[in-house]
């Protein structure tokens, strides 16, 4: 295998084969993001693709049941790099059930529908999309390249396609001056997109970053435990996804809970009160990370 990292992939996925199909990440502004700064955008030959494909499959091909497809939003890549690499993933992995891949608004947007559903029937069944905020005041500040109405109309397509979505929202992204506006927002977009899986992180200041020089100039400041701890609290209050899986597993996160939206609304709001409350133990700083 040839990767050129580092790479970065969901919690979900740490039992996946990871193919690099692209380097770095196609949009590679946001101001909070340092993942790929290190890396020129390309996509990679679809030559040196489909050998690493059989690479893997020599070696393990019963065994991989998921494929997550690296880097950034490798769902910018064209249809034909695409088709190839679903195409070669069937026939390699016998067990595949899963193809996924991070993804952006614009990227979902740049597709047609019927390239969407030719991607679906190929079998891309879950793309992750960060619009980290639906507060668009912020969204405009951490440079997301999309708004509102752009993240909901990319998950339409992508439900008309049949390809699920796993939406990822970050607390503490808006600073303390726009907590409150941020995580109603974004309960709002949650509910808008109707995603099957919905993940809150914690944002990190990385030194080097957009927002790290804001932080350093007195623009920009974190919110506190408690502060963080009161936006997923207000997200969670007001969410009405029909049915996500929730999850604040990442190791960035202080409370890692778990349930389903609404469905388990009260249990896991009653499990943040009494973090709140000094009941429950938080993850100690020496644990969390990226």
């Amino acid at each position: 295998m040839r990767y050129e990292g580092p790479l970065f992939r969901p919690p979900s996925e740490a039992d996946s084969f990871i193919l690099q199909a692209t380097i770095g990440c196609s949009w590679n502004a946001c101001t909070y993001c340092d993942m790929y700064r290190t890396k020129q955008y390309r996509v990679r030959s679809t030559g040196e693709i489909l050998a690493d494909i059989d690479e893997v499959r020599a070696a393990f091909g019963n065994e991989i049941s998921k494929v997550f497809v690296a880097d950034g939003d490798a769902l910018a890549m064209d249809l034909a790099h695409w088709e190839a690499i679903l195409a070669a993933c069937r026939q390699a992995f016998p067990r595949l059930r899963r193809v996924s891949a991070y993804a952006t608004a614009l990227n979902l947007l740049e597709k047609t529908p019927d390239e969407l559903q030719r991607l679906r029937d190929g079998g891309l069944t879950l793309l992750y999309i960060g619009p980290e905020s639906g507060d668009d005041v912020t969204l405009r500040r951490i440079a997301k390249g999309a708004g509102f109405d752009d993240h909901v109309e990319a998950a339409r397509r992508a439900h008309v396609a049949g390809i699920a979505l796993s939406a990822i929202f970050l607390l503490g992204v808006a600073g303390t001056e726009r907590s409150e506006e941020h995580a109603l927002a974004s309960a709002r977009l949650a509910t808008a997109m109707d995603p099957r899986f919905v993940s809150l992180l914690t944002l990190t200041v990385i030194p080097g970053t957009p927002i790290a020089t804001l932080e350093n100039r007195g623009r920009f400041e974190l919110p506190g435990i408690e502060g963080l701890l009161r936006e997923l609290r207000i997200f969670l209050a007001a969410a009405e996804p029909t049915d996500a899986i929730f999850r604040t597993n990442h190791a960035s996160n202080y409370l890692p809970l778990s349930g389903r939206i609404p469905r388990d609304r009260a249990r896991l709001v009653e499990v943040l009160d009494a973090a709140l409350g000094g009941q429950i133990p938080l993850r100690p700083e020496w644990a969390r990370g990226l």
